[in-house]
């Protein structure tokens, strides 16, 4: 059950949905594209999703962790999409740990800088990575 608090952008973001799934048959064109700050609550769960997700599929011995969020964009199309731009950074934590990680220094510093777009249906915590791309930083 909703909290309060959540009750009213729960009822927004589930009108969205239906608008954009009833206009949006075939073609798949924006409806709304907006800059998110880094404290929404569904933008803070997205990059959770990402950081957990990304680790679990990295083949480094240590996790990674973000650094610094670049940009939050949510595209509202036939879907819900986050596009993340954020810095990562290499911890000391290998990947069975996860919690109060440090970060590398010296010879084991590793920055990366990445994009990732996430489908999401945050009103039932479902997300998927669509696209990820990673570079060195």
């Amino acid at each position: 059950m909703a909290r309060p608090q959540k009750g009213p952008r729960l009822l927004l973001a589930i009108v969205g949905a239906l608008v954009a799934l009833s206009y949006q048959t075939k073609k798949k064109s924006f409806i709304h594209v907006q800059e998110l700050p880094v404290s929404d609550p569904f933008v803070v769960t997205a990059l959770d999703f990402v950081s957990k997700e990304f680790n679990k599929k990295s083949e480094d011995k240590y996790n990674f962790r973000i650094v610094r969020v670049l940009k939050a964009v949510q595209v509202l199309t036939n879907h819900i999409e986050y596009r993340l731009n954020l810095e990562m950074q290499r911890t000391v934590c290998p990947k069975a740990e996860r919690n109060n990680c440090t970060f590398q220094e010296g010879e084991l510093y590793k920055k990366i800088d990445c994009f990732f777009s996430v489908f999401a249906v945050p009103w039932f915590e479902k997300y998927k990575i669509l696209t990820k791309n990673c570079t060195d930083g």
